[in-house]
This record gives structure tokens, sequence and C-alpha cells, in this order.
């Protein structure tokens, strides 16, 4: 609880991983993916519960020995074409009508694994001081928009028209991107369409690059396990 506030993290995690089997249960460090954001959620004060959302019956299974709950993620829910966003409404739904009182939700991914417990407290502190719908932390990206091209009948182009891809890094335009390590937000107030995760009034938590890595790939998961080693 913070400010008098229940909060709830939704940890989801489907089953069908095409880029890499079983990528929740898949070891990083001496713990399976999934175990990541369990642990950290668990360890942030301000988390009353700590849910897991699946298709898959041993990610249930250890999520459940890792002292998470778990809700069974419906099928449609689960097949690569689904949105996240889905998934929150559905676990929404079912707990308000259980009748949980929370109205502030972390989504804590688990392909996202390097965040800290002071990190999600920052995010959930900024979300009630700031009066903040929705915030998400975010980070300078890795290739600036500016330097990105597009090729039209086999002729490079700049993507963005107008854009001086050789212009010096000092000299262009700040970007950003969202890396998933935590999204925070009032889910009383989740649009009832729409694929967005980030809505109202929003915010954005800035951390460096290297504090977090995105796992996707089974290179992502040696380049993650290399970052651990001492």
């Amino acid at each position: 609880m913070i400010g008098g506030e229940r909060v709830i993290a939704l940890i989801p995690a489907r089953s069908g991983s095409k880029s890499v089997k079983d990528k929740n249960l898949q070891r990083l460090g001496n713990k399976p993916l999934i175990q990541w954001p369990i642990d950290c959620a668990r360890e942030t004060s301000a988390i009353d519960r700590v849910v897991v959302s699946t298709d898959g019956r041993r990610i249930a299974a250890t999520a459940r020995e890792l002292g998470a709950e778990v809700y069974e993620r419906p099928p449609e829910l689960a097949t690569d074409g689904a949105r996240v966003i889905d998934t929150i409404r559905h676990l929404r739904d079912l707990v308000f009508a259980e009748g949980e009182s929370a109205r502030v939700l972390v989504l804590l991914e688990a392909t996202s694994p390097f965040r800290s417990p002071a990190l999600v407290e920052r995010c959930l502190q900024r979300l009630l001081d700031e009066g903040l719908d929705s915030i998400a932390t975010f980070h300078p990206a890795d290739i600036n928009p500016e330097r990105t091209w597009k090729i039209v009948n086999g002729e490079p182009r700049p993507f963005i028209d107008g854009a001086i891809p050789w212009r010096p890094r000092q000299a262009l335009s700040p970007a950003y991107q969202l890396n998933g390590a935590v999204y925070a937000f009032r889910w009383d107030k989740l649009p009832e369409d729409g694929p967005s995760i980030l809505f109202g009034r929003m915010g954005a938590e800035l951390i460096a690059a290297d504090e977090v890595i995105d796992i996707d790939t089974a290179k992502d998961f040696k380049i993650a396990n290399a970052i651990l080693e001492p």
C-alpha cells in the first residue's frame, strides 16, 4: 500500500514464445526468468498482491511456488497477436468482480528483469504525488529516429522527411524509447478500448540505458547472463 492505495502487481507470462522455447522458465542467473519480476514485486513494500496471468501449467506451478497468485489466461489472450492491454482488462474485470478494492496496478514484464524495487516505488510515488493516470519507464533511444532510413524502390531516404541523418549526435533532437521495466497506472481509469497502456495524464520515469535489458532471443539471455557474472 502507498498513500492509502492498495497496489496489485501483474506479471503477464504466456507460454507460447517462439523466439525462445519456454522463455519465461529459462534460467537467468540462478533462477528462471519469471522469478525476477515476482521477487521484485514481493520485495516492493507498496505492493499488496502479486499476480501472474498465464496460460501455461508449468509457469503457473512455478509462480505459485514462488509466492505469486495465478489467474488463468484464456486462449484468445495467449496468441502471438494478443495484446497485453487486453490481459490487463481481463484481470481487472475478474478481481473487481471478486471485490478487490485496489485501483492502482503495476505491470512488470518478465522480459525486463533488471528493475529494482526502488524503481517501482519511484513510479508509484510519482503516480500519486503528481496526480497521474499512468507512468512508464523510458531510456534514451538506441537509435535516434533522425538517423533512421527507409528504402523506397531501392533508394535510401531519411525515414523522417527533412531529417539530416549526418548531423552530429549532440545536434539531434533528444529521443527516448519505452523499455518495459515498469508501467504503473490507475486501472479503474483504463480506457475500455484501444491498445495503449499509457493514457490520460501520463508521466515518464527516465532511467539509463544500461539499467535495463529486454529479453527476447537466446542472444539476449547470453548477454544478460554475462552481465550478471561477477
